[in-house]
């Protein structure tokens, strides 16, 4: 049955604008990607939950990293929003760990961060092949 806008609520009782809660994060060994992932930004891996194992952000917004046994990861596209006063220290980390940044989503430009919208940004993989950016500056986007 197609829903018409006048039978969709358009809020839930409590809730003044939509918000990300959490992000299901397939992986290959999720306690190596949920790992990685927390060492590069300076987070905790939380206590599992259910089949996930959680990498809290800060800002009400969880990466639940969850198993694929025996299948392949697609690889997705995850930006993080960090501190310009962390950046540094994410670059060291990543660097400590032997993964190599790029300036670029292409991966064209290794060892080298970009400096979009006023801020610095990074990319890199993570274990399981997805692409992750740094970025200190939210992009700038057009009204």
């Amino acid at each position: 049955m197609p829903h018409t806008p006048q039978q969709v609520p358009l809020a839930q009782e409590g809730v003044d604008v939509v918000q990300l809660n959490h992000l299901a994060v397939y992986a290959g060994d999720r306690a190596l990607s949920a790992e990685f992932i927390a060492a590069i930004l300076g987070l905790e891996v939380g206590r599992p939950f259910g089949p996930f194992l959680p990498v809290d952000l800060g800002n009400g917004v969880t990466l639940d990293y969850y198993e694929l046994r025996g299948e392949p990861v697609q690889s997705q596209h995850y930006a993080f929003l960090v501190p310009d006063a962390q950046f540094d220290g994410m670059i060291a980390r990543l660097g400590a760990l032997g993964v190599t940044y790029y300036a670029d989503p292409q991966h064209d430009e290794p060892g080298q961060i970009n400096r979009l919208f006023g801020g610095r940004g990074a990319y890199f993989k993570d274990p399981d092949g997805h692409n992750m950016e740094i970025m200190t500056r939210p992009y700038a986007r057009p009204r």
